[in-house]
């Protein structure tokens, strides 16, 4: 709670004593005077309670002031009865215009910013105090006996008053403005809300003495006409002298109030800016229309040409055999004569850059598996010196940096305040709410009989006393600091040194925080007997004036805080309507502690202070309520215990990985090879190459010193997974399917292998790989660290793949081909004759490569089930792109926090009963001079400033809460210290050492200070002088807008107290809810920000907005440019990559890049469809679906642009045939395991960002891969290379210089049987 709400305290002490001494000043009638007379004269008694002096009865005329400073006196109070000088005849004494004048003390502090209202609230107490014709609208009713011999003192009386004038007065001061508690005076002197205050509200309240501050009754009695008493048959005449409206000036002199303290005086409002409101088309949303008519417009185009080739297919069946057709013959050439035709220029560039590939990787190959030792060892020795890097690995947890990029607008800005203010505090706060429902009945004076909510139950409120109380009391043993903790050690206290007690913002500090003031009831003064006022009643007079010192009820007790500060309604009390307080359901209560960043040993006091919180909150039970409870370390520490909880999770998932990865490699031909044809050794070396590439990243960049999150721990080793098993899977399967040739050597056929896979392997890393590089350039933190980490782990993992993992291979091969036992290597069996049979080409086909081959890719590829896939799949296609726009925006909070978290239940009822939201604070940076009348008009909001000030702005804001979410106009230092200069007592020093002396302060070397003024506002040269001593002044019953409890931390002052820095203005948002609200405050903010730093015009000086949740909000602004971005390079890498991969093969590169932005907008439709919001971690997990997408097409698109046969269909299904089993196995298979175990996680992070979406990206990745991708190829694939199936027929026919060239021939081509 922000301690600027705390100068309301003396506010309404001010205007407590205001009506205790105005009503002092009030004269004394007599019933009998005659019209035309005074009804009283001097002071001649002192009423008992108040302490204040009675007026005595006169019933003679006016009569003339003798003493010059007396005369002066009704000059500067009163001068439209001083128009003849020391002639001028009134009915007010020396002794009742200095009490006037005193009495003026606090309402020229509130009122005067609006200089006609206070000259009308002054010129009611005038003509009551001294207008010589008195007894025209005076009429006494009670006296009694004076204090001296033979007077009479006037005890009550009635006041007409015409009801234009009562209106009039009551609407020239409505609105003024009291900046320093963000709401409107005239509360403080009508006694409840200034929405509900009416003109004879506030007329009742100042006359009552019930009020305990005025010494007798005024009865103001409102009429439009001449009135005849019955009693005493005299006619009294309404007093109606003129009033000036708040919107015209007093005189040339002066100014009119300013729009913020007069509606009248604004100028047209600015509409409210209307909601956003949905794109409609003939009353439909606007995607979906345009999407369903897209997709209709595809379905009449692409059924009629399906039809028309169908029909044309039966035709041919009867005729000439079409079979080499594709199904648009229209728009397919016949590849039958492809070899006649020239290839071209790009065709021979494509076939020689494959044969270069596969050639290169064929000696590799051969390398790695001819040494498998060496190249073990190198690989061995490189990457555990690069994963030592890990013992420097830096951990990043503090969310700020994980998801706020340092240079930043509002992180710069965070900083900005935070080193040159105090850092926002640290708040502890319980929400409470009782069992027992039923409400309880209260008689309450003058509403009679009300209603209050099971809260106010006052055994129940004892019961959260001693809670609260017993939390005051809580102490800790800080073991790092040897020392005793305490609340009072770390708690902000506003008022020190001064007052030393802790800011509690509670409903029991209304009672002192005392067991004895909530007991406390009031007797009738008669016969002791009935209550007149409890708790209740001292309740309700404190939520109308919490800053009282003496409520209005018969209590007399205070409502002001045990600080020194008020307690605001709406920060003690929830789920009320509108300000119904004695509705609510629920009490707050908020223990302030300070937050000393740079102070590393009260940090730490602070946070084991809080642990004992949490503790002894998690321990404490009562059956009679419910608590919600949070501290500020509370979503720090569930984070980690989140994180510990979900280790075992990530562990049990990466197991079930490994485990299915190592049992699915081996190839198995009958049950006596089963231990010696089982591949878990080597799928083992394949998972810890994984392992290591991830720890290789993380290492290098440890040396590099970048930081490692979270999400780079529980995201990379998935993705690496991903890519790193395909690629084994890709690599095995081909060798296991593949011949060796009677002439070749393990070591050749292992290299040939290589060569067949290793291009294709190429392709998908390094696509990953510069597509994650690329990914790094992102200006979101979490989004750059992930990506720089997964580029660096696939390369890694595939220089792996391509040296080490070839070599286990290859050592794999040969303990299989020497019966010896897998991972008991030593143990041998015997070969026996049975066993040992001719291997075959369907022999070395496993299951799923048989299911793909002879089942799946014939019906896929079928002629009537291709175009029901695209029908499919397009229709779905243009689905997603019409939810796109519609996903949410933004992290609920609750989404952190594990499911037995403490924590989530204080968020639900944070967003069911909070009432008002975050303090906002509009900074000023430095080099704004404050000194100078025509700068400060620009920021004030008082009488002279400019309507579109920065105070002015924040105004009209507040006035339009629904768009600006802008709750109240904001605290004003400078128009409080204007009001503070220009009141007399506030400013003193020590005349000897020129120190501020408080007015509270009795010694006689403390003088007035010489402040000069010029219209109202201190000079110029005496502004900053005197500003400090502002700052320095506690605010009491007699200064109420002294600066220290509510702008102390709000002006900086340099170069020794001599000139004003950076300073800020602070208002509150209103309640916010949802991510949407928290993104819309603080765009509202900043665009206001910027409308007020255009006003200024002052070069190099920007008014920027802050509050503690901008700078994890701040992300959204741009999270859809940034998407786009981020995915836009990632794509456009990937398309490079895979041009210059393929042979500068752009079709084919083209329909990858089509096949992956499938994919992403699949995933962006089952993000709307199952409420996952785009944030900072489903970005990540976007990008990383741009990398496994890649393992999904780029190696059957590869497969089919190598192939040879004729037809697209032939070539579709070849590639599915060779690549899909693999792509099935190794990546869909792998995962589904590993994330069905992140479904039964305790973090909700787990289930919805990494559960649900790792269940999209494989599913959506499998059915575009193994479903649509052959299917689109086959429609609109490239057409076979010319120049590569020219040197095909070249070797089938034998008639080629490359026949013996194994480097352009297939697998299953011309392979002999090893004996």
């Amino acid at each position: 709670m922000e301690s600027s709400t705390l100068t309301h305290t003396t506010a309404t002490i001010a205007a407590s004593t205001l009506l205790l001494l105005l009503v002092t000043c009030m004269p004394a009638v007599s019933v009998e005077t005659d019209a035309d007379h005074c009804v009283w004269y001097g002071q001649c008694g002192i009423d008992p309670k108040t302490n204040a002096p009675l007026n005595c009865l006169y019933n003679g005329t006016a009569k003339p002031l003798a003493d010059p400073k007396a005369v002066d006196l009704l000059q500067k109070l009163c001068p439209q009865y001083a128009t003849n000088g020391s002639d001028s005849r009134t009915c007010c004494s020396y002794d009742q215009l200095q009490t006037l004048d005193l009495n003026m003390v606090l309402p020229r502090q509130f009122l005067l910013r609006c200089p006609s209202c206070y000259s009308n609230f002054l010129q009611l107490y005038c003509a009551l105090t001294c207008n010589p014709q008195q007894s025209r609208y005076l009429a006494v009713q009670k006296t009694a006996e004076g204090d001296e011999p033979n007077t009479t003192v006037i005890t009550s009386l009635d006041y007409y008053l015409s009801a234009d004038y009562a209106n009039g007065l009551f609407n020239s001061c409505k609105d003024v403005q009291f900046p320093g508690n963000n709401q409107k005076a005239i509360a403080l002197f009508c006694g409840r809300a200034a929405d509900e205050c009416t003109p004879q509200d506030w007329l009742n309240y100042m006359g009552d003495t019930s009020n305990h501050k005025t010494p007798f009754t005024i009865d103001f009695v409102l009429t439009s006409t001449p009135l005849t008493r019955n009693d005493t048959r005299s006619v009294y005449y309404p007093m109606n002298d003129t009033i000036i409206p708040c919107s015209e000036a007093t005189s040339n002199a002066t100014h009119s109030c300013s729009c913020q303290d007069c509606q009248a005086a604004c100028s047209a409002p600015t509409p409210p800016v209307p909601p956003r409101q949905p794109w409609r088309i003939l009353g439909f949303d606007a995607m979906w229309f345009v999407m369903v008519c897209s997709f209709g417009g595809f379905i009449a185009l692409f059924v009629p040409l399906v039809v028309w080739s169908l029909a044309r297919g039966r035709a041919d069946a009867y005729g000439k055999p079409r079979r080499d057709r594709e199904l648009f013959t229209c728009c397919a050439k016949d590849e039958s004569r492809v070899t006649e035709v020239k290839p071209s220029c790009l065709e021979k560039l494509n076939a020689r850059c494959e044969c270069m590939l596969r050639r290169s990787f064929t000696c590799w190959g051969v390398f790695c598996a001819g040494h498998p030792m060496l190249v073990l060892f190198a690989g061995l020795v490189i990457s555990v010196s690069l994963s030592c890097g890990i013992l420097m690995m830096q951990v990043t947890t503090d969310p700020v940096e994980l998801w706020s990029e340092p240079t930043s607008t509002v992180r710069m800005q965070r900083d900005y305040y935070e080193s040159h203010f105090v850092p926002f505090f640290r708040t502890e706060q319980l929400i409470i709410r009782a069992v027992d429902k039923d409400p309880i009945v209260h008689e309450y004076y003058p509403q009679g009989q009300q209603q209050f909510s099971s809260i106010f139950r006052k055994d129940f409120l004892h019961q959260v006393l001693d809670l609260q109380l017993s939390v005051e009391r809580l102490t800790v043993h800080d073991e790092k600091l040897n020392r005793t903790v305490s609340l009072g050690d770390v708690c902000f206290t506003p008022l020190a040194p001064d007052n030393t007690n802790c800011t509690v913002q509670s409903m029991l500090n209304y009672y002192q925080n005392s067991h004895e003031m909530l007991d406390k009831v009031a007797l009738d003064p008669d016969f002791q007997m009935f209550v007149t006022a409890d708790y209740i009643d001292h309740f309700m007079s404190c939520v109308s004036d919490p800053v009282a010192i003496a409520d209005m009820s018969d209590l007399h007790t205070p409502c002001i805080g045990t600080y020194g500060g008020p307690v605001a309604p709406w920060t003690a009390l929830g789920g009320y309507p509108g300000f119904e307080y004695g509705n609510a359901s629920a009490l707050l209560i908020s223990f302030i502690v300070q937050n000393r960043k740079s102070d590393p040993e009260f940090l730490q006091m602070a946070m084991s202070w809080e642990k004992a919180f949490v503790d002894f909150m998690k321990s404490y039970t009562n059956e009679n309520f419910t608590i919600s409870f949070n501290s500020e370390r509370s979503i720090e520490d569930e984070l980690e215990r989140e994180s510990q909880s979900d280790i075992i999770t990530i562990l049990v998932s990466y197991l079930i990985m490994f485990a299915y990865v190592s049992i699915a490699l081996g190839h198995v031909r009958d049950g006596y090879r089963l231990l010696v044809d089982s591949k878990i050794s080597l799928g083992l070396g394949g998972v810890l190459i994984v392992l290591v590439s991830v720890t290789t990243s993380i290492g290098t960049f440890s040396y590099a010193g970048v930081p490692v999150t979270l999400i780079i721990v529980e995201v990379v080793p998935f993705l690496v997974l991903a890519v790193g098993v395909d690629n084994i899977f890709i690599l095995v399967q081909a060798y296991q399917r593949s011949v060796r040739r009677s002439d070749e050597l393990l070591h050749e056929h292992v290299g040939r292998m290589v060569g067949e896979v290793g291009p294709s392997m190429l392709l998908s890393s390094l696509a990953e790989t510069t597509a994650f590089f690329i990914g790094s350039m992102s200006s979101m933190p979490a989004v750059r660290a992930f990506s720089l980490y997964a580029a660096l782990a696939v390369l890694v993992n595939f220089l792996l793949q391509i040296t080490c993992f070839i070599s286990l291979m290859t050592l794999d091969s040969k303990r299989q081909e020497r019966y010896r036992v897998d991972i008991l290597c030593c143990v041998r069996l015997n070969q026996k004759t049975e066993h040992v049979k001719p291997v075959t080409t369907e022999d070395q086909e496993g299951f799923l490569y048989k299911m793909v081959k002879h089942c799946y890719a014939p019906a896929l590829l079928s002629k009537y089930i291709r175009p029901a896939v695209i029908i499919v799949f397009v229709g779905w296609i243009f689905a997603c792109v019409a939810m796109v726009n519609k996903i949410e925006i933004g992290l609920d909070q609750s989404l952190s926090m594990p499911e037995d978290s403490f924590v989530l239940d204080y968020f639900k009822s944070m967003n069911e009963y909070l009432s008002v939201g975050p303090p906002v604070y509009f900074v000023v940076k430095d080099g704004f001079d404050y000194t100078t009348r025509e700068q400060q008009n620009k920021v004030c909001g008082g009488n002279g400033c400019s309507e579109e000030s920065l105070l002015g702005q924040l105004y009209k804001a507040s006035t339009q809460p629904a768009s600006s979410y802008v709750a109240h106009p904001a605290s004003s230092w400078l128009d409080d210290y204007f009001d503070w200069s220009a009141t007399s007592p506030c400013c003193r020093v020590y005349k000897n050492t020129d120190e501020f002396c408080n007015v509270s302060v009795v010694n006689d070397t403390c003088v007035a200070c010489d402040i000069h003024q010029e219209q109202g506002r201190p000079a110029p040269e005496d502004f900053v002088h005197y500003l400090r001593f502002f700052l320095e002044d506690n605010p009491n019953i007699l200064c109420a807008k002294g600066g220290h409890a509510a702008y102390g931390n709000a002006v900086e002052l340099l170069h020794n107290q001599t000139s004003i820095g950076a300073t800020y203005f602070m208002s509150y948002h209103t309640v916010l809810k949802t991510s949407a609200d928290y993104i819309n405050a603080l765009e509202s903010a900043q665009q206001i920000s910027q409308n007020i730093t255009r006003s200024l015009g002052v070069p190099g000086v920007e008014v920027f907005p802050y509050s503690i949740f901008y700078v994890f909000y701040e992300q959204y602004l741009t999270i859809i440019p940034a998407t786009v971005q981020s995915l836009g390079l990632c794509l456009a890498a990937i398309f490079v990559v895979a041009s210059v991969l393929l042979g500068f093969d752009f079709h084919s590169a083209g329909i990858i890049i089509v096949t992956i932005a499938m994919i992403l907008l699949s995933m962006m439709g089952l993000m709307y469809l199952w409420s996952i919001p785009l944030n900072a971690i489903s970005l990540v997990n976007l990008v990383m679906t741009v990398g496994i997408a890649v393992e999904f097409c780029s190696h059957i698109t590869r497969a089919f642009a190598t192939s040879v046969k004729l037809t697209r269909v032939e070539r579709a299904k070849d590639a599915l045939t060779e690549m899909g089993s693999s792509v099935l196995s190794g990546i869909t298979l792998t995962k589904f395991g590993g994330i069905v175990v992140l479904a039964f996680s305790k973090s909700q992070i787990f289930q919805v960002f990494y559960f649900r979406m790792y269940v999209g990206i494989v599913l959506f990745g499998a059915v575009h891969g193994l479903a649509f991708l052959p299917v689109f190829l086959s429609y609109v694939g490239p057409t076979v290379n010319k120049k590569r199936l020219q040197t095909w027929n070249e070797i089938d026919a034998n008639r080629g210089p490359c026949e013996t060239d194994p480097l352009l021939q297939s697998s299953d081509s011309k392979q002999s049987v090893e004996t």
